[in-house]
C-alpha cells in the first residue's frame, strides 16, 4: 500500500510517501509558525518527485486532524481532501494524539502513555493509552492541574509537545512517570503508518478542535444597522 501523508497540526508542515513494502520513500518536514497554507503544497509536490510517485499511483491519503492549530489543521485538511478528490483515492483522518503516541506503543504497549499538546492558557490536550494501546481517557482539554491527576494513577510515560509542563506539576508523594519525552511535532513517518491501517474513510477527515478558537467575533464593533 502507497501512502501519502500530511501534518501540519502543530509547528510544522511535513509531508511522507510510504510504502507499506518497502518502507518510506521520501519524507520532508519544517518546523515552522506558519505559513503552512504557502509551504504545504511545493512540500508535497518535493516529496512525491523523491519518490518518484505519481498521485495516481497513490492507495490513500493519511492526514492529522487535531487537536492542534486552528488553521494549520484547515490547510492540511483542504489538501488531502483536494488530493483524494483529484486522485479518486480514499482519504483517512488521523488524530495529533494518536500520531505522537504511536511510536511509544509500537515500542511497549505494556506501559500507559499520556500525551499533552499545548492547549495554551495553562490547558492542555490530553489523552491517555493504556496497555495494548487502548484508550482510557479519550481526547480532551484539561488544566495542567487536572492532566497531572487524570494521569498519575500509576506508572505512565509522557509525551506532546507539552509532557514537561506536566512533568513539572508532577506530585511529589506520586511515583514519578518512567519517561518524559517531549517532541514539538509528530514523527511524519508514523502518520504515514497509521494512515496505512486507518479505517473510517472521509467520515473521519474532519478537524478535531476539542475547544472554540480564541478569537472571538468583536460584536461591540460592529456598525449599527440604518
Amino acid at each position: 500500500m502507497r501512502v501519502l501523508a500530511i501534518d501540519t497540526a502543530l509547528e510544522a508542515c511535513s509531508a511522507a510517501v510510504l510504502d507499506t513494502e518497502t518502507g518510506v520513500l521520501a519524507s520532508e518536514s519544517r518546523p515552522m509558525a506558519r505559513g503552512h497554507a504557502e509551504a504545504l503544497i511545493p512540500l508535497i509536490a518535493r516529496v512525491m518527485a523523491e519518490a518518484n510517485m505519481p498521485f495516481g499511483d497513490l492507495d490513500r491519503v493519511a492526514v492529522t486532524t487535531g487537536p492542534g492549530s486552528f488553521t494549520g489543521l484547515r490547510v492540511g485538511i483542504s489538501a488531502a481532501r483536494g488530493i483524494a478528490l483529484s486522485t479518486g483515492k480514499p482519504a483517512f483522518g488521523l488524530t495529533t494524539l494518536a500520531a505522537f503516541a504511536a511510536p511509544y506503543i509500537a515500542a511497549d504497549d505494556s506501559i500507559s502513555l499520556a500525551v499533552a499538546i499545548d492547549a495554551r492558557h495553562g490547558h492542555v490536550y490530553l489523552q491517555v493509552f493504556g496497555p495494548g494501546g487502548r484508550t482510557l481517557v479519550p481526547p480532551r482539554v484539561a488544566s495542567i492541574r487536572d492532566a497531572v491527576r487524570i494521569a498519575a494513577t500509576g506508572r505512565t510515560r509522557l509525551t506532546g509537545n507539552a509532557a514537561r509542563a506536566v512533568a513539572a506539576a508532577w506530585p511529589a508523594n506520586e511515583l514519578p512517570p518512567l519517561l518524559v519525552e517531549e517532541q514539538k511535532v509528530p514523527d511524519i513517518s508514523w502518520v504515514a503508518r497509521l494512515g496505512a491501517v486507518a479505517n473510517g474513510g472521509p467520515d473521519t477527515v474532519k478537524p478535531l478542535y476539542l475547544r472554540a478558537p480564541d478569537a472571538q467575533p468583536q460584536a461591540a464593533a460592529r456598525l449599527p444597522r440604518r
